[in-house]
């Protein structure tokens, strides 16, 4: 602040005066930035098909009028476009992986909170090879996959298991849509895949066998909805009525009945496949089906060494940023309290507060 002016205002200082007024009133309604509209992001995987069904089936709407919000729920088949377009501020919330939600939207600055932990790949995410049986087959191929994405970290956390560097492999990026495609190609002998392209490719190619999977790695991929910190801040009711219809849409699928089996269906038609091929991917997926269980995971002093996993290599990788000195740049809050990196620029945070709501019947 400049020094206190003194003497004889003139026009143009009771002008600056009246305007400073002004916008003293306005601040408060400026910093609480409450919305009643909302647009949300997800792209199309085995752990996310529910928030299609929700959003189609009207559970969403059902929770959103609860809390007096609307809330619009946009499908992407291009799964990192998704979280770009939430990066770039066209959505307030978005499904993404932990990885993900570290190395895209919180090292470009955006403030990002991850408020339901809905899963972790078990066995959803996998290594394929033609001619190959194992992990160290893949040594001086070309490896065809979504670059910086978590199939990238399935690859590199494969090759230091099995005594390999990426510097045994070549990386080929390739979109998630052309996948499968591109693994019946003749000159494509290696990939990185995620469901449902990864039970497309197995299915399509007789030879490809799976030499590693998320299975050696359980809870490491984690599939989120995270929303923007300063939206959930003045708007909890965003979050309040997601979670709300996340569980009642798993409750329903979990449900030994004909209302669960049509679900289930659904939205193995709506991923490309047909019930039995979901189930599959389904049984390849812990999903929390209780906010208990996913407020237990969230809360667990594991997420936090997860989470410092997963900032090494996204480091070590340069996803954090080229100028970014070490993994401590970008900061991280657990819901525990517990901190990673620098504690003055936190950009992820893991918030259960809203599953410990539905575990209590709070919602």
């Amino acid at each position: 602040m400049g020094k206190l002016m003194t003497g004889k205002p003139t026009r143009t200082w009771l002008h600056a005066l009246l305007l400073i007024a002004g916008l003293a009133l306005l601040w408060p309604l400026q910093a609480n930035a409450q919305q009643t509209r909302f647009k949300v992001a997800w792209s199309i995987y085995s752990g996310w098909m529910p928030w299609g069904y929700a959003a189609e089936h009207g559970i969403v709407d059902k929770w959103a009028d609860k809390y007096g919000i609307d809330i619009e729920m946009v499908q992407f088949n291009d799964y990192i476009e998704s979280i770009n377009q939430y990066t770039a501020g066209d959505f307030d919330a978005c499904t993404m992986t932990n990885m993900d939600a570290l190395t895209l939207p919180a090292a470009s600055g955006v403030d990002t909170t991850a408020f339901i932990l809905g899963d972790y790949s078990d066995g959803n995410d996998a290594i394929v090879l033609k001619n190959g049986t194992t992990m160290r087959d893949i040594k001086g191929r070309r490896v065809n996959l979504v670059e910086l994405s978590v199939s990238h970290y399935l690859l590199a956390r494969a090759l230091d298991m099995h005594g390999l560097s990426e510097k045994d492999v070549t990386v080929v990026n390739t979109s998630d849509a052309d996948a499968a495609s591109s693994f019946l190609t003749r000159d494509v002998t290696a990939a990185a895949a995620w469901n449902p392209q990864l039970s497309r490719i197995m299915a399509q190619s007789p030879d490809a066998v799976q030499v590693f999977t998320s299975k050696q790695i359980p809870g490491e991929i984690i599939d989120m909805m995270a929303a923007k910190t300063e939206v959930l801040k003045d708007n909890p009711a965003l979050a309040k009525a997601l979670t709300g219809a996340w569980f009642e849409t798993l409750a329903l699928m979990r449900s030994d009945t004909d209302a669960a089996a049509d679900a289930r269906a659904e939205m193995a038609r709506d991923s490309g496949t047909d019930l039995a091929g979901y189930d599959a991917q389904l049984a390849l997926t812990h999903i929390f089906y209780s906010p208990a269980e996913a407020h237990r995971f969230t809360a667990a002093p594991g997420l936090r060494e997860t989470m410092n996993k997963v900032r090494r290599f996204s480091f070590e990788k340069g996803l954090l940023g080229e100028s970014t000195p070490s993994p401590d740049a970008i900061g991280m809050a657990f819901d525990d309290g517990s901190r990673l990196g620098d504690q003055h620029n936190v950009k992820l945070r893991f918030d259960a507060r809203y599953v410990k709501l539905a575990a209590d019947g709070g919602l």
